[in-house]
């Protein structure tokens, strides 16, 4: 919990500088690439959260991996966060940037499950129905493949389901079935 608040607070101050020095598009691609890594490379994200690991070890590390390949400003974060022995909530901090940036932007995400992938024309319906739904301008539609449903869909819009999926109105007949409206149920 306290680990949340501070990557949090560390996320507003990153985004307010990101704005300031008008270099918000960059500083978040900087942290989508990071975010990609952390997950894709399990070794790497032990190591931010190793406390073994010297802290100027862990500078050298992401110094000799950034350097050069991101703004000045996310390597300055970087480096802020490990002279203050904060490192292993970088993750978080990356995660939880791209959050406020769709915040600051007013993108709104949605979740997306059908049978089988999308295409264009359907991603920009399910767009579409955001957008409706939503009042916003932009759309983060991230779309998940579940062979098990069918047919349909399911779309997660905030706190908001909306299941019209085949699975979903099997499930719903099958119960309706086993009421049996002949036999007095006490």
């Amino acid at each position: 919990m306290a680990d949340s608040r501070a990557a949090s607070r560390y996320v507003k101050s990153l985004l307010g500088l990101a704005v300031e020095q008008n270099v918000l598009e960059a500083v978040h691609s900087d942290m989508l690439m990071f975010t990609k890594l952390v997950e894709s490379n399990r070794e790497f994200k032990l190591l931010l959260a190793n406390p073994i690991v010297k802290h100027d070890r862990k500078r050298a590390i992401l110094e000799r991996l950034f350097k050069g390949k991101v703004n000045a400003l996310t390597m300055a974060i970087f480096d802020i966060l490990t002279r203050k022995n904060r490192e292993p909530l970088l993750p978080a901090i990356a995660k939880e940037f791209h959050e406020a940036y769709n915040d600051y932007k007013g993108i709104r995400k949605a979740f997306v499950t059908t049978a089988v992938p999308l295409d264009s024309k359907l991603r920009a319906e399910f767009e579409g129905m955001v957008k409706n739904y939503t009042g916003k301008t932009q759309v983060e539609l991230i779309e998940k493949v579940d062979k098990d449903m069918i047919g349909g869909f399911i779309l997660n819009v905030g706190d908001r389901q909306v299941d019209a999926s085949i699975k979903n109105k099997l499930k719903a007949l099958e119960l309706e079935f086993s009421k049996n409206p002949y036999i007095k149920e006490y």
